[in-house]
């Protein structure tokens, strides 16, 4: 027997890696609502809004994975030894995560194990929350007059990780739109790294929470004042940070927030 062959003989069913979005249910994808109906097992995140889990197969096991600061429901390595497990088990087994499973979703590390493991498996993007809640906040990431180019990343790095920290200097100049996922608890220092390295304190800034749900909060300001306009309102995570000029078009364009 050849080696696929033991590996079809081993595993009943395929992986799909899917994108639930930020939250909101109407921009999960048709793909992706698909598949949750028809689902045998849904290893899920703790940012998958409830609407999005109102979609799952009522039939179908259905687990919380999610990981939120200090708070695990499963470590990763146990999450990937679960995918392989159920994928000798059942047909489609999902693995729903918030947004789009390769931004900052750990999909990549997930699938590269799977793929070692000699599971089918597939990814299903999702819409990631640095788009859709500045959208949803009438912030256009890319203007005409204000940005050409837009850097995302992480405020939120693994320890351990191929390098020891962002290179906030480089992150300042290298865009004119910077926008940060996971970075509310750590934005004073962020705010000092970007400040260092040149970029003017006079610079706009918005943190938006809960992006698309209905209940999304938005917090505007400059870089200057905004960790004091943090610690003044108790803004808190999730949220993500946009910075640069096109935080100035939220004021024009945020009153046609979709409904």
């Amino acid at each position: 027997m050849n080696r696929t062959e033991t590996q079809e003989s081993k595993f009943l069913g395929k992986v799909y890696l899917i994108g639930a979005g930020p939250g909101d249910p109407g921009l999960m994808t048709l793909k992706g609502k698909g598949l949750l109906g028809c689902a045998d097992v849904v290893i899920y995140d703790a940012l998958v809004s409830p609407a999005i889990l109102d979609m799952i197969n009522p039939q179908a096991e259905q687990i919380n994975a999610g990981k939120r600061m200090g708070r695990h429901s499963l470590l990763q390595e146990a999450t990937t030894q679960l995918l392989i497990e159920k994928a000798q088990e059942h047909t489609i087994v999902v693995r729903l995560k918030g947004g789009d499973p390769f931004i900052f979703g750990r999909g990549g590390e997930e699938m590269e194990e799977l793929v070692k493991a000699g599971i089918a498996v597939e990814v299903v993007p999702g819409i990631t929350s640095g788009i859709a809640a500045a959208a949803y906040a009438g912030i256009p990431l890319t203007h005409r007059l204000y940005s050409s180019s837009v850097t995302f990343v992480t405020g939120h790095e693994a320890a351990g990780k191929y390098k020891p920290k962002v290179n906030w200097g480089a992150i300042a100049h290298g865009s004119e739109t910077i926008v940060i996922y996971m970075g509310i608890h750590n934005l004073p220092y962020i705010v000092e790294q970007l400040s260092a390295a040149g970029l003017s304190l006079e610079t706009p800034i918005a943190l938006v929470r809960w992006g698309t749900r209905p209940d999304q909060e938005e917090l505007i300001g400059k870089l200057e004042t905004i960790v004091a306009q943090v610690e003044e309102t108790g803004f808190d995570a999730p949220a993500i940070a946009v910075i640069g000029s096109v935080v100035n078009m939220h004021s024009i364009l945020s009153g046609c927030r979709p409904v």
